[in-house]
């Protein structure tokens, strides 16, 4: 992929212009000050909504037992005590 140099004198004066274009090509643009890179204006990723409950489904995985109690029923006795 080959980047764009654009002056920052450039930038400042069609700026909106250039970013709209990033957007339509999906090709990122490199400012330049005195010939030297200063930023990099990139296109954005996929917009995707997070939904905040369930956001995380289907990315654990369950290993062993998870009903069965931890400590042994005794040791849980013996504590009451």
């Amino acid at each position: 992929m080959d980047m764009k140099d654009v002056p920052i004198s450039k930038f400042k004066a069609k700026c909106l212009g250039l970013i709209e274009q990033v957007h339509k090509t999906r090709q990122p643009l490199r400012i330049t000050r005195h010939g030297l890179p200063v930023a990099e204006v990139i296109p954005a990723g996929p917009d995707r909504s997070r939904k905040f409950i369930g956001d995380m489904i289907g990315t654990a995985k369950i290993v062993g037992d998870i009903v069965s109690p931890i400590i042994d029923v005794d040791e849980i006795e013996a504590y009451r005590d």
